[in-house]
């Protein structure tokens, strides 16, 4: 995305997930509904740091399932005195010219969720009106909800709420709601659709420029950079270094009311979030790009000692009994022989935003320290 009134600064992009709605799309409601959203619960142990927990020295062993839990679920907002400067005239991420005059009433929806905490993070949550159905942290509790059925949007919808400009991707549809958006005279930006812990500095860039504070995204994207590194330099230091002795790691995407079982490689988001927590991302080993239904070969082949799980879709094949009955190639691999699934909240463990850091984190607990993780009974 180019900007007339401040260039867009050089930054390094890896190929990610272009976009989670080709799986998300197929007939699968995300997590949050239309009802508010759920305050994180306490967690065990919240208080002990990453390098003082009990680190499983053979994880590959380790037996029963775990949840990540968000120790601190409150979205990280920048200290800036910037106030948006406006007009401003972009070039989003589809080439279209979009010029936007005023951000007093921001509606950021994506599949992901990822887009309004980006601009909470900004520090102009007080700002918007709306949200998606995967928004869900607390902050935005009270916004009225706008997508149905998870990923649908209406033109009406989105009209009553009076939006000054819509910030939004490629992930949720249908399509020509937008130019109907247009037509109405609404300026809409469409920012990067992929989501991985690589891109987050850009989907921070696009839409700090469009909303007129290049200087708040300048801080919230090096607030969110230090904090990665900081949490995959603490994981890293207390898991043990031989590759061998670290899990080998799945991602699994599963809606039992669909019957939608995929499998995210190379790519997909998923394999930046493993390596981050201090697992084997087995997926590239076995050459799987992007995300593809999974395969009982797949599944055999790989071998994982873990599969990280999102909360409601392990829910909604019925739990770990579930998942094995359903998936049975999966009880032959070592994860399904140790009942070694990992699941967190579907709203947060693939929101590439400004909760990353805590967000890997909580999965690198749940998957090295299990009894010290997970909400509290």
């Amino acid at each position: 995305m180019t900007s007339r009134t401040r260039p867009r600064s050089a930054r390094t992009r890896l190929a990610a997930l272009a976009t989670l709605a080709v799986v998300l799309l197929s007939g699968c409601a995300t997590g949050a509904a239309a009802g508010p959203a759920a305050v994180a619960p306490n967690c065990v142990d919240a208080e002990v740091p990453f390098a003082e927990l009990a680190i499983e020295q053979a994880p590959r062993e380790t037996v029963g399932e775990s949840t990540a839990c968000l120790a601190n679920a409150a979205l990280p907002v920048v200290e800036s005195d910037e106030q948006p400067t406006l007009p401003v005239t972009v070039t989003d991420a589809k080439g279209n010219e979009v010029t936007v005059e005023d951000a007093s009433r921001i509606l950021p929806l994506d599949i992901s969720g990822s887009l309004a905490a980006t601009v909470f993070g900004l520090g102009l949550g007080d700002r918007v009106v709306g949200r998606d159905g995967s928004t869900g942290f607390a902050e935005a509790a009270e916004l009225p909800v706008v997508t149905h059925g998870g990923h649908n949007i209406t033109a009406e919808a989105i009209l009553a709420l009076d939006p000054s400009v819509v910030i939004t991707d490629t992930t949720l549809g249908p399509l020509d709601v937008l130019d109907q958006l247009r037509d109405a005279g609404i300026p809409v930006v469409l920012t990067t659709s992929e989501r991985s812990l690589d891109t987050i500095d850009v989907l921070i860039e696009q839409v700090a420029t469009a909303l007129g504070v290049p200087e708040r995204g300048e801080l919230l994207a090096a607030q969110v950079d230090d904090e990665l590194a900081s949490t995959t330099a603490q994981i890293a230091a207390a898991v043990p270094a031989d590759p061998d002795v670290r899990p080998r790691v799945l991602f699994l995407y599963v809606r039992g009311s669909a019957n939608v079982y995929y499998l995210f490689g190379e790519e997909s988001g998923a394999d930046a979030l493993i390596e981050a927590i201090g697992g084997v991302d087995i997926a590239g080993e076995i050459g799987w790009k992007g995300m593809r239904p999974v395969t009982a070969e797949a599944l055999v082949a790989a071998q994982p000692d873990v599969v990280l799980l999102m909360t409601d879709g392990l829910e909604s094949v019925g739990g770990v009994d579930g998942l094995l009955e359903r998936v049975p190639a999966l009880a032959s691999t070592p994860a399904g022989e140790h009942r070694r699934f990992v699941d967190m909240a579907d709203t947060e463990i693939l929101s590439f935003g400004p909760r990353a850091p805590h967000i890997v984190e909580a999965l690198a607990r749940a998957v090295w320290a299990p009894t010290q993780s997970g909400p509290l009974p």
